[in-house]
C-alpha cells in the first residue's frame, strides 16, 4: 500500500499563487504515475496535471500555462505549482499515483492511490 500525503491549500485571491506538495510513503521511481485532480463542488473528479517516470507530463487544458508539475524522486514527492489562480480553480485537489504509466485525459479509476485531499479557495 502506498500513502500519499498533501500539503499546501488555502486561500488565495484571483490571480495569486499557491504550491501544492504530495509526499510519498515509497520510493517515487516505483511509482510510474503522479499527478494531481480537483474536485469541485457539484462535479465529478477530473485530472489537472499528470507526470510519468520520464519526465513526460500531461495538463487539462484550462490549467495549462498557469500550473506546473514537478516529481522530485529524492524527496518523494511531487508537487503542483499553480500560477494566476482563478475562482473556477477552486475545489479539493487530490494527489493520486499508480504503479502504471499515464494516460491522458485520465480516469479517476486508473490510478490506484490517493490522498486525503486539500482544499484550494480561490476569491475573486
Amino acid at each position: 500500500q502506498v500513502h500519499l500525503v498533501e500539503s499546501g491549500g488555502g486561500s488565495v485571491q484571483a490571480g495569486g499563487s499557491l504550491m501544492l506538495t504530495c509526499a510519498a510513503s515509497t520510493y517515487t521511481d516505483r511509482l510510474n504515475c503522479m499527478g494531481w485532480f480537483i474536485q469541485a463542488p457539484g462535479k465529478e473528479r477530473e485530472g489537472v496535471a499528470l507526470i510519468n517516470q520520464g519526465g513526460s507530463t500531461y495538463y487539462a487544458d484550462s490549467v495549462k500555462g498557469r500550473f506546473t508539475i514537478s516529481l522530485d524522486t529524492a524527496k518523494n514527492t511531487v508537487s503542483l505549482l499553480m500560477n494566476s489562480l482563478k475562482p473556477e480553480d477552486t475545489g479539493m485537489y487530490y494527489c493520486a499515483a499508480d504503479l502504471h504509466g499515464c494516460g491522458w485525459p485520465p480516469a479517476s479509476s486508473a490510478l490506484g492511490f490517493w490522498g486525503q485531499g486539500t482544499q484550494v479557495t480561490v476569491s475573486a
